[in-house]
């Protein structure tokens, strides 16, 4: 429940080379797996490397290694990991390539507007999924445990299992469905794409009706994130119970006599 409404209402390694012994870009980096090993480098030339082989919008092409569409690939990516208030929220999708949305990409590469349209159309022509952890649950078991919670509720409220999970990130949560995961996946892959849309439209209706709840802290501008304006609010007017007691400025204002 929030705001006494139902959800309802309102969703990586292992490659085997080591980056930091190759000098040169070899024709071997122009594999497609190969952002997977240079985004995450400290190299300067080989993060250039990255972005030029990146794609410029995702596909469908990790679906298609998987099985699909004959088999049911969803995507899975999740929303408000770091923010200071607020819950983390994850979205699950398995998209009809027939009845993909126009302009379907990255949610942080698209604005409101367009994000908003996505999500209307998603849900009209896939199958998504929406899993929130809740602060307490943040505080209880540390942001990235409530993630993966929030991640397997996601995968959970799809209408039929998939057979197989893409995750975007480096982890796996600890469900019983076969998954691998994608770093920059919500960049690669189509339906990660439209998980992360779901996920962030989700959380920041959330937002939104948190600052009518809540005014003066400016939810509804930084979505909870520490943003000057949000520290200062603080300052002002305290936490609220939406504050994440766990993160080291709430944490550092409630207990200021406690060690960082």
């Amino acid at each position: 429940m929030w705001g006494g409404q139902n959800i309802e209402d309102i969703l990586g390694g292992g490659h085997g080379i080591n980056v930091t012994h190759i000098n040169s870009v070899e024709p071997l980096f122009l594999k497609r797996h190969t952002p997977l090993m240079l985004t995450d480098s400290k190299s300067p030339r080989l993060k250039r490397a990255a972005s030029i082989l990146l794609p410029a919008t995702p596909d469908y092409t990790f679906e298609t290694e998987h099985g699909a569409p004959h088999l049911r690939v969803c995507g899975i990516d999740e929303a408000g990991r770091g923010p200071l208030a607020g819950p983390v929220v994850a979205g699950a999708a398995v998209i009809d390539m027939s009845r993909l949305p126009q302009g379907l990409n990255d949610s942080k590469k698209l604005n409101h507007k367009t994000r908003e349209r996505l999500f209307t159309e998603l849900m009209q022509s896939a199958d998504i999924g929406i899993g929130i952890a809740s602060v307490e649950e943040i505080d209880e078991i540390n942001i990235l445990q409530a993630t993966m919670l929030a991640m397997t509720r996601a995968l959970a409220a799809l209408k039929i299992a998939p057979a197989f999970a893409l995750i975007d990130g480096n982890r796996i949560p600890k469900f019983a469905t076969p998954a691998r995961a994608i770093v920059k996946g919500d960049a690669r892959v189509l339906s990660i794409a439209a998980a992360s849309i779901a996920a962030k439209v989700t959380r920041d209706r959330m937002m939104i009706e948190m600052s009518e709840m809540h005014p003066g802290y400016g939810f509804e501008k930084h979505m909870g994130y520490g943003t000057a304006f949000h520290l200062n609010a603080l300052k002002e007017l305290g936490p609220t119970i939406h504050h994440r007691r766990s993160f080291a400025p709430i944490r550092n204002m409630l207990s200021p006599s406690i060690p960082k």
